[in-house]
C-alpha cells in the first residue's frame, strides 16, 4: 500500500506543477490579466460545446463540462493539458496503429458470414462488420462459475504448453495462486516455450515492485509493464488494460472476471466469498484472443513481424452447435462495442435478461433500456455485491436502485459476499463473459475484451450459476432503494464524479 501511495503521490504532483507553471506564466502577464480572463472565459464555452458535439456519451463527459464552466481557467488547463498528454501520447498511438493493422488478421469465414446474413442474426453482424472481429463455430466452451473451479483447470493446461503462453491481467499479485503459476512458467521458459507475460501498472500498483518486470526477465519470461504511471502521463492513465486473458499455444484460451491474486480463488478475500467466473475455449475462437495479445504486446515490443506463425490449424471438429466471438474494446476508436453488446442483448431481449455485474454505474441509455425492457415484459434481474469492495463506488451503484425497481427492474444483492462476474444472458440463446463493468471506466476508458456465444451448449451452464446465485442472494425492495434528502444530495454529487471512480 505504501508503494502505492509513493508512486501515487508523484503522479499528482506532477500534474500539480504543469498546472502551476501554467498559472505562473499567466499571473507574470498581470497587466493583462483582465483580458485573459476574458479569452479564457470564450475559449472555455468553445470547449463545452466542442465537447458536448463529439461526445459518444455525454453523460460521462458530464464532469468536464461542470469543472470548466464553474472554474473557466483552471479547468480549461486542465483538460487542455491532460487531452494534450492523450493526443501527444506515444504509447497510445503505437496501440492504435496496431489494432489498425492487426485487423488484416481478423477475417471473416465467408461461410459464417452468409450464415449471419441469412439468419438475419444482427448482433453477429455488429461484432463482425464494424466492431471487427470474426465470428467463429469451431469450438469447445467451458464455464467455470468460480475462480477456485477454473484455476485448476488452467495449471493443467499451462503444462501442457509446448510452444507458447501469452498472459494478459490487470492484476498480477505474489501469493498462493501466482507462485502456482510462475513455477510453471519457469519450467515452460526452460523447455523452450515462448513465455509472456502482460500486467497493468495501475492495477498492480501496490501489489508489485517496479522491478517486477525484470524479475521475470531474469528467468526468461518476458514481461510488458502496461502504460507505466508517471507524473507526466496527464489523462493516459485512465486508459488502462483491464483484460483478462491466457492464451496456450493457440488452441486454447481463458478468460472472465479473475485476476492472478488469491482473493479470486477466495484465499484470504477481505470482502466475504469471492464470486467471480472462468471461460476455457477450444477452437477457432482462441485466433481473436491471441491477435488481441500480439496487438498491445507489439505496440510496447515489437517482437512479431507476422502473426500468423501463432495461429493453429485444428483438425478436430468440436461439439459446440453455436457462434463465439472474443471481442475487445478500446477507447482509442469510434466503436463503443462494450456498451453496444450490452444494449443490443437488452433491447432485443423476448423473455429474460440476467446480469452479473460488481459495478453498477450506467448512462441514460442503458437505464432507460433497462426499464423499456421490463415494461415490456421482459423478467430483467441484476446481481450486485452484498459486501462492496469500494465504499464510494457502492454508494453510485445504490443510486441506481430506486429508478431501476420503480421502472420494474429486479436488483439484488450478493448475501455472501463480493460479485467480480461481468456476465449478461438472455432467453437461454444469448451470454456474453468477459472482463467489461457496467461503468464509465470499462465502456469507455479501459482496454477490455468479451466472449459473445449465441446457441451455445454452455449457455445453460450460465443460465444456473446467476440463478444460483440469485437464490442466496437478497432481493432489494423499492422501500429499501429509498433515500432520504442528504444521501440524495451525496449519492447526486457522486454520479457527477462517476467518470472518474
Amino acid at each position: 500500500m505504501w508503494l502505492a501511495i509513493k508512486r501515487g503521490s508523484i503522479v499528482v504532483i506532477g500534474l500539480l506543477l504543469q498546472i502551476l507553471l501554467t498559472l505562473f506564466i499567466y499571473l507574470k502577464l498581470g497587466e493583462y490579466v483582465h483580458l485573459i480572463q476574458i479569452l479564457y472565459g470564450i475559449f472555455s464555452v468553445l470547449i463545452v460545446l466542442a465537447i458536448i458535439k463529439d461526445s459518444k456519451r455525454l453523460s460521462s463527459d458530464l464532469i468536464w463540462i461542470i469543472v470548466i464552466m464553474l472554474f473557466p481557467l483552471i479547468g480549461t488547463l486542465l483538460f487542455i493539458i491532460l487531452n494534450k498528454s492523450k493526443s501527444n501520447s506515444k504509447i497510445l498511438k503505437n496501440i492504435n496503429k496496431n489494432i489498425k493493422d492487426g485487423q488484416k488478421y481478423l477475417i471473416q469465414d465467408e461461410n459464417i458470414k452468409k450464415e449471419i446474413q441469412e439468419q438475419n442474426l444482427g448482433q453477429l453482424r455488429y461484432i463482425s462488420k464494424f466492431a471487427g472481429f470474426p465470428v467463429t463455430k469451431n469450438n469447445e466452451v467451458k464455464y467455470y462459475p468460480l475462480g477456485d473451479d477454473v484455476f485448476p483447470v488452467m495449471l493443467e493446461e499451462l503444462k501442457k504448453a509446448e510452444k507458447f503462453i501469452f498472459m494478459e491481467y490487470f492484476i498480477i499479485n505474489k501469493g498462493q495462486m501466482w507462485q502456482q503459476i510462475l513455477d510453471i512458467l519457469k519450467e515452460k521458459a526452460k523447455q523452450g516455450v515462448d513465455v509472456r507475460v502482460m500486467y497493468d501498472d495501475m492495477g498492480s500498483i501496490a501489489k508489485l515492485p517496479t522491478s517486477f518486470p525484470k524479475e521475470l526477465e531474469k528467468d526468461g519470461i518476458k514481461c510488458i509493464l502496461f502504460n507505466k504511471l508517471s507524473p507526466f502521463s496527464g489523462i493516459i492513465m485512465n486508459n488502462r488494460d483491464h483484460r483478462k486473458m491466457t492464451i496456450i499455444d493457440g488452441h486454447t484460451a481463458f478468460s472472465g472476471g479473475i485476476n492472478i491474486s488469491d482473493e479470486y480463488i477466495n484465499v484470504n478475500s477481505k470482502y466475504g466469498y469471492w464470486k467471480d467466473n472462468g471461460i476455457m475455449i477450444r477452437g477457432e475462437a482462441v485466433w481473436n484472443f491471441t491477435v488481441m495479445f500480439l496487438e498491445i504486446w507489439n505496440a510496447f515490443r515489437n517482437d512479431d513481424k507476422d502473426y500468423t506463425k501463432y495461429k493453429y490449424e485444428f483438425k478436430n471438429q468440436y461439439s459446440e452447435n453455436g457462434f463465439v466471438v472474443p471481442y475487445g474494446e478500446s477507447p482509442l476508436d469510434d466503436e463503443i462495442t462494450g456498451e453496444d453488446v450490452y444494449l443490443n442483448i437488452i433491447n432485443q431481449a423476448k423473455r429474460y435478461v440476467y446480469i452479473y455485474t460488481p459495478y453498477l454505474i450506467i448512462d441514460t441509455d442503458v437505464i432507460n433500456s433497462l426499464v423499456l425492457a421490463a415494461r415490456r415484459g421482459v423478467d430483467v434481474r441484476i446481481v450486485v455485491p452484498g459486501i462492496p469492495d469500494k465504499k464510494l463506488v457502492y454508494d453510485v451503484t445504490q443510486s441506481y436502485f430506486n429508478a431501476l425497481i420503480k421502472g420494474g427492474v429486479k436488483i439484488y444483492t450478493y448475501t455472501p459476499g463480493f460479485v467480480h462476474s461481468k456476465v449478461f444472458i438472455s432467453d437461454d440463446e444469448i451470454a456474453t463473459v468477459g472482463t467489461i463493468n457496467m461503468d464509465y471506466r470499462s465502456l469507455y476508458l479501459h482496454f477490455e475484451c468479451g466472449i459473445y456465444m449465441k446457441d451455445t451448449n454452455v449457455i445453460q451452464d450460465i443460465k444456473q450459476d446467476i440463478m444460483n446465485s440469485i437464490n442466496i442472494s437478497h432481493k432489494v425492495t423499492l422501500e429499501e432503494s429509498k433515500c432520504g434528502i442528504i444521501k440524495g444530495m451525496w449519492q447526486a454529487i457522486l454520479r457527477v464524479f462517476a467518470p472518474l471512480m
